[in-house]
C-alpha cells in the first residue's frame, strides 16, 4: 500500500509539474524539453536481513529508467535510515551562545542551521555571525540562481557592509587609521560557520579594499554617520549590488579576480538577512527568501509571525510596483508566465545584470571577455527588454520587538517554503521542542549494572526511536519538507527516494534547501522589560 502511494505521488508530480520545482530560478531558456526525457520511477522495500530484526534495518530502494530515442539508462540506488541520516545531517551547524556566571544577557539562547543540495553544486549559502561593534547578531540565508557565484560573494560581503554601515565615526577612523599605518585591523565580525562551507581567500583581499573605498565614503559624509538600524541595512544592499556590478566594468589584470567578478554578476542571489540586539529584532529581505517568528501565546497555542513578503512576479505588490517604474506600453510584457520578462521568478536579486545594464553595456563587457562561454556566462537579451533596470537588490526591512512569548525565528530558502507552510513550519518546531524535552536520555539503572543489560537497554531506546531523533531542528525541517506523506507523516520510501534521484531529475521535485532556527532568550528578554520598568 505504501509503496503504491509514494509511486502514484511521484508519477502524478511528473505529469502535472515538470517545472513545478524549478519555479524560475533557472533561466527559462535552460529548462529541460518535456518531450525529450522521459521518466519511470519504481520504488520499492527491500528487506536485507531475517524476518524478526529491527525495521530500521530495512533499506529503501529507487529505480529509475529514463527512456529517450536513443538510450535506455537503468539506476538503482539503496539507503539504510543510517546512511539517510548521513546525507540529512552532514551540513548540520550548531552554536550555542556562552554564559558568565551562569548568566546569559544575550537575547540569542543559540541557532542551528542545516543545508540539503538539489543543484550540483549547491547554490545556497548561509552565514551567521556576531557584530564585535555593535554586540548584534546576525544570520543570513542566500539563494542563488545561474549559479552559485553570486550567493557566495554575498554570503561573505553582505553582513560586513552592514557591519560597517553601523559604526560611529570614531570606529571608522580608527579602522582607516590602522590600515593607513599597517597596523591589525579592528574584528569587525566572528564568524560562526559549518567546516565545509566555502571560502575562497584568493580574493578576501580585494574584497576588503571595496569594503574600505565604502567606509571612506562614509567618512566623507559631512556629518556622522549614524544610520539607524533600517537605513543602514538598505543602504548596505544596495551598495554591494552597486559593487557587484562595478568591479566586472572595472579592469582586472587578474585573471582569477576577472573570471570571478564575472560569474558573480551574471549570476544571481536572494537574501534574507536577520539582526538581534537586544530586544530589537531587523529582517531585510530582498526576493522570496522568508523569515518567521513562533510565538507560544499565553492559552499554550502556537501562531505564526510572518517577517517578511516574498518578492516575485506573482506578487500583487511588486507587480504594481514594477508597473509603476516602466511604460505603459511594457504592462503586457513585464510579466510572462509568471516571471519577470518571462526569466525570472524573484523581481529582487543581488546580481543578475543581465536584468540590469543595457544591452549595449553587456554586449561592451562580455565582447572584452575571452572566458565567457568556459565560464558558463548565461548570455540571453530577453525580448521587451526596453527600459531597464528590471530588477533590484533593495531590501524590505521590518522590525519587530521581542516579546517573552516570541520563542524562534525561521529563516530559510524558498525551497523549504514550497514544501512547507509557515503553520506547519512553526508546528514541527513547537513539536520538536517538546519531543526533545520528553526524551531526554534517562536510563534507569537496577544493580548490578552490567553489559548486557546496558546493551539490552540501549536496544530499548533504539527500538522506541529515541535514538534516531534529529538534534538539530533544521535537518528535522529538511527531513519533513521532503519526506513527509498526506498526512504530514515522514514516509521512509519517499525521503530516500528523494534523496537518490539523479542530477538531471532532482530539480523538477525540490530545490536547494536552508534553514536557520534562532532560539531566543526567554529570561534575558522578560529581564529587558523588567528593569525598564
Amino acid at each position: 500500500m505504501m509503496s503504491r502511494t509514494v509511486s502514484s505521488w511521484i508519477f502524478s508530480s511528473a505529469r502535472n509539474g515538470i517545472v513545478l520545482q524549478g519555479k524560475g530560478r533557472l533561466y527559462s531558456i535552460c529548462m529541460p524539453n518535456r518531450n525529450k526525457i522521459k521518466w519511470k520511477l519504481v520504488f520499492s522495500k527491500t528487506q536485507l536481513y531475517p524476518p524478526g530484526s529491527s525495521s530500521l534495518d530495512h533499506v529503501f530502494s529507487l529505480k529509475a529508467f529514463r527512456h529517450t530515442s536513443t538510450e535506455e539508462e537503468h539506476f538503482s540506488f539503496q539507503l539504510s535510515p543510517s546512511q539517510i541520516n548521513d546525507i540529512l545531517r552532514a551540513g548540520e551547524l550548531s552554536h550555542k551562545i556562552l554564559t558568565f556566571n551562569g548568566k546569559n544577557a544575550n537575547s540569542v539562547l543559540r541557532f542551528e542551521s542545516n543545508q540539503l543540495a538539489s543543484n550540483t553544486p549547491i547554490e545556497d549559502r548561509r552565514s551567521a555571525a556576531t557584530c564585535l561593534q555593535t554586540k548584534g547578531m546576525m544570520f543570513g540565508v542566500f539563494d542563488g540562481h545561474a549559479g552559485s557565484a553570486c550567493a557566495q560573494a554575498v554570503s561573505d560581503r553582505l553582513l560586513h557592509y552592514i557591519a560597517v554601515s553601523l559604526m560611529s565615526r570614531q570606529t571608522l577612523e580608527e579602522l582607516e587609521l590602522a590600515v593607513e599605518c599597517m597596523k591589525p585591523v579592528l574584528p569587525i565580525l566572528q564568524w560562526h560557520k559549518h567546516p565545509n562551507d566555502v571560502e575562497y581567500r584568493e580574493i578576501t583581499s580585494q574584497y576588503f579594499e571595496n569594503l574600505r573605498v565604502y567606509w571612506q565614503h562614509l567618512l566623507d559624509l559631512d556629518t556622522e554617520p549614524g544610520f539607524s538600524l533600517e537605513e543602514a541595512m538598505i543602504c548596505a544592499f544596495k551598495r554591494l549590488d552597486s559593487d557587484i556590478s562595478l568591479e566586472v566594468q572595472a579592469p582586472q589584470e587578474n585573471e582569477l579576480m576577472r573570471n570571478v567578478a564575472l560569474q558573480v554578476a551574471f549570476s544571481g542571489a536572494t537574501a534574507c538577512v536577520a539582526h538581534v540586539d537586544g530586544v530589537n529584532l531587523h529582517v531585510a529581505n530582498t526576493g522570496d527568501c522568508r523569515a518567521i517568528l513562533g510565538v507560544h501565546e499565553e492559552d499554550g497555542t502556537w501562531s505564526t509571525l510572518p517577517l517578511t513578503r516574498d518578492h516575485n512576479a506573482v506578487d500583487e505588490f511588486e507587480i504594481r510596483r514594477l508597473k509603476r517604474e516602466h511604460p505603459g506600453s511594457e504592462e503586457k510584457t513585464l510579466f510572462v508566465n509568471d516571471r519577470l520578462l518571462g526569466i525570472l521568478m524573484p523581481s529582487r536579486a543581488f546580481g543578475d545584470v543581465q536584468l540590469k545594464w543595457s544591452k549595449e553595456l553587456q554586449h561592451s563587457v562580455l565582447e572584452n571577455s575571452c572566458d565567457v562561454e568556459d565560464l558558463n556566462i548565461y548570455q540571453y537579451v530577453p525580448p521587451n527588454y526596453h527600459t531597464p533596470p528590471y530588477l533590484t537588490a533593495e531590501p524590505e526591512v521590518t522590525y519587530h520587538k521581542l516579546r517573552s512569548k516570541d520563542k524562534f525565528l525561521v529563516i530559510a530558502s524558498d525551497g523549504l517554503w514550497e514544501m512547507l507552510s509557515n503553520e506547519k513550519v512553526v508546528k514541527l518546531v513547537a513539536g520538536h521542542l517538546s519531543e526533545l524535552n520528553v526524551q531526554k536520555p534517562q536510563l534507569a539503572f537496577e544493580k548490578p549494572v552490567n553489559l548486557g543489560y546496558m546493551h539490552s537497554l540501549l536496544l530499548q531506546r533504539k527500538n522506541k526511536g529515541i535514538a534516531s531523533l534529529d538534534q538539530n531542528i533544521a535537518t528535522h525541517l529538511i527531513r519533513h519538507a521532503i519526506g513527509s506523506n498526506e498526512y504530514g507523516e515522514v514516509d521512509q520510501e519517499k525521503l530516500a527516494a528523494m534523496l537518490t534521484l539523479p542530477e538531471d531529475l532532482v530539480r523538477m521535485y525540490r530545490d536547494d534547501i536552508t534553514v536557520t532556527v534562532v532560539y531566543f532568550n526567554t529570561e534575558t528578554i522578560e529581564n529587558y522589560y523588567r528593569n525598564s520598568k
